[in-house]
């Protein structure tokens, strides 16, 4: 049997990409394209909306139905795709700007509609595009070029925020787990009603070197050694917890999704 590469959703030509040596959006971008040909997804049932920055370059390289959008309304679009077209699949990838900084309201809402659509949040802590300023995902206390100093806010815990507000399915892991990425991706992508998968991605270019993380190699076993599978995190005394992340499946419900009760509405609105 072939291994799936996913490369049949690539355009000819596109390679190498534009991202930074050690950035992990390709890896996540991989896993994404592998999960499609996995699935039996045709190229013309699915559309991948993305907004503005690194992880915003992502539709450049695809052959699927792409919709390149502004900066953090990536949710927006999609949901009123996923409104219009129920049968469509549709993918928002998003950095942590795009998605919980200038998009956050989007996000909540996105949640709480429970729309059927899968989110991949790629979260390097910061706004890697633009010069590396502070997003709402750098951690207290860390260096961005609009930090110089340290961060005085608290980070969001993007996946935390998405189970709060209503989402259907949420996980979370990192770059230095691409097996259990797509996993996750796949499980996420069937999951009837919005879909999260929080990616742990640290930008190289910016905030590694910044925050002294040594080289890309290094930034992975930072990785390897402070992301704690779920089951292990419970177990864990508060002290412990400092500093660690917890990851894999971390929030799962069956609510109907929006469509599903748009559809009862409507139903209700023509029997009268």
């Amino acid at each position: 049997m072939l291994q799936k590469t996913g490369e049949k959703y690539l355009k000819e030509g596109v390679l190498p990409h534009m991202w930074c040596s050690g950035c992990g959006i390709g890896v996540m971008l991989g896993a994404l394209l592998r999960s499609f040909e996995e699935l039996g997804y045709a190229k013309n049932e699915v559309v991948v909306v993305t907004g503005i920055g690194c992880t915003g370059k992502a539709d450049d390289y695809l052959v699927t139905n792409a919709l390149h959008t502004t900066h953090g309304r990536a949710l927006a679009f999609a949901t009123g795709i996923k409104a219009v077209r129920p049968e469509l699949k549709i993918v928002a990838l998003m950095g942590d700007g795009d998605s919980v900084t200038i998009g956050g309201n989007h996000f909540i809402h996105a949640a709480r509609r429970n729309i059927d659509v899968t989110a991949i949040v790629n979260n390097n802590f910061n706004y890697g595009m633009t010069g590396g300023q502070a997003s709402g995902t750098t951690p207290g206390g860390k260096l961005s070029s609009t930090t110089l100093y340290g961060n005085p806010e608290d980070d969001f815990d993007i996946s935390a925020l998405a189970c709060t507000a209503g989402a259907n399915y949420v996980a979370r892991t990192t770059i230095a787990h691409g097996w259990e990425m797509q996993q996750l991706i796949k499980e996420a992508l069937t999951k009837k009603g919005f879909s999260l998968v929080e990616v742990l991605s640290p930008c190289p270019t910016n905030y590694g070197k910044r925050n002294k993380m040594g080289e890309p190699l290094d930034m992975l076993r930072w990785l390897r050694k402070n992301c704690v599978p779920s089951d292990a995190y419970a177990k864990l005394g508060e002290a412990e917890k400092e500093g660690s992340f917890i990851i894999g499946k971390l929030c799962e419900r069956d609510k109907p999704d929006f469509n599903t009760r748009y559809a009862e509405i409507q139903e209700k609105a023509m029997s009268v």
